[in-house]
């Protein structure tokens, strides 16, 4: 030691201090793939600073300890496809999506990366997992739904909150991406059967109007409106969401009486909501991301039923438009807005 210099000696000693700051410096970060519908949501987005909030309570802090790639189709859903292989290509370490589209796209994308869904109904319909109790697969998540229930739901509110509806028009939003994870049909006749069996017995005449993009919103309003509607059902898909403006504007004109899967809907001035409440079962799939990060197997995750509904009304809507919301469905409501 007599022979080492107290300038080496602290040279040598800087030098071991350093080496572990320099190894995790060039760790590679675990890489979380975002394949969403629609565009981009702001850093201010309730349920972007949510999603955040929540991955950094879990210890995940984008740039830090996590790197996340967001890919997003805008209003073009043909193209998740050749986005979830794009991911795949930069080899993420888990691919999390927010729709069904999405979620097939992803698992005909890759059979060995994790996948995480939220938003996509009968996965197991649709090729994504064995069953709910054991996924068996790369993909497990929170299933948006699992029986004709919900759907039923909404039409059994709408006609209490307006007996003298006879026609029901529901938008619908086809695309080429699907039907199945294996390419061929997917079988929800069943689901069609009991809708339209329930639909009828309540005296309710349903036509689905399909829509494809922005662009076909106004021809399909104008045959809703040669039909003769007056009542008006809407799915939360990432078109629609686009389209809320103008699809509430229009409910709003021809004085239909709307209702929708989302709170947000009945907030942008919709008549009434029934739906998921989104934010424990947006919560549930990024504690999904966690376990799968510290080494679970999405095989191992059982899928996750939502265990929480709302039923929201606006009241100032119905009152514009000279609508008579019973006194049953109010106190009913989880909700009541004005």
């Amino acid at each position: 030691m007599s022979h080492i210099s107290r300038r080496d000696f602290l040279l040598g000693a800087s030098a071991l201090l350093a080496a572990p700051r320099i190894s995790l410096a060039r760790r590679r970060l675990p890489v979380l793939g975002v394949l969403g519908p629609g565009r981009k949501p702001p850093r201010s987005n309730p349920t972007s600073l949510l999603f955040r909030q929540h991955l950094r309570e879990l210890g995940w802090v984008d740039g830090k300890t996590l790197r996340i790639y967001n890919a997003y189709c805008g209003d073009d859903l043909d193209r998740l496809p050749e986005l979830a292989r794009m991911l795949v290509a930069k080899k993420v370490d888990v691919i999390w999506t927010g729709s069904p589209l999405g979620a097939v796209a992803a698992a005909r994308a890759t059979t060995t990366i994790p996948i995480v869904f939220w938003r996509a109904g009968f996965p197991v319909e649709y090729g994504l997992v064995d069953s709910l109790a054991k996924p068996g697969r790369n993909v497990t998540g929170v299933a948006w739904f699992a029986n004709e229930q919900i759907y039923v739901k909404r039409y059994q509110l709408l006609r209490e909150l307006a007996p003298h509806a006879a026609r029901v028009a529901t938008i619908i939003v086809p695309t080429k991406v699907g039907p199945g994870v294996s390419g061929g049909p997917v079988n929800l006749r069943w689901l069609i059967d009991k809708v339209s069996a329930a639909t009828q017995a309540m005296a309710l005449e349903r036509r689905l109007f399909p829509v494809r993009n922005l662009a076909g919103f106004k021809p399909a309003f104008a045959a809703i409106e040669k039909w003769g509607a007056d009542a008006l059902n809407v799915l939360d898909l990432p078109l629609t969401i686009l389209a809320r403006k103008q699809i509430i504007d229009f409910a709003r004109r021809r004085r239909l009486v709307d209702v929708y899967e989302a709170r947000e809907w009945a907030e942008a001035g919709g008549l009434m909501s029934y739906g998921i409440v989104f934010k424990p079962t947006l919560l549930r799939t990024l504690d999904m991301v966690d376990r799968i990060l510290r080494g679970a197997k999405p095989a191992d995750i059982p899928v996750e039923l939502p265990s929480q509904y709302e039923l929201v009304i606006n009241l100032a809507t119905a009152r514009e438009q000279k609508f008579e919301v019973p006194q049953s469905i109010l106190l009913r409501a989880d909700r009541v807005i004005g």
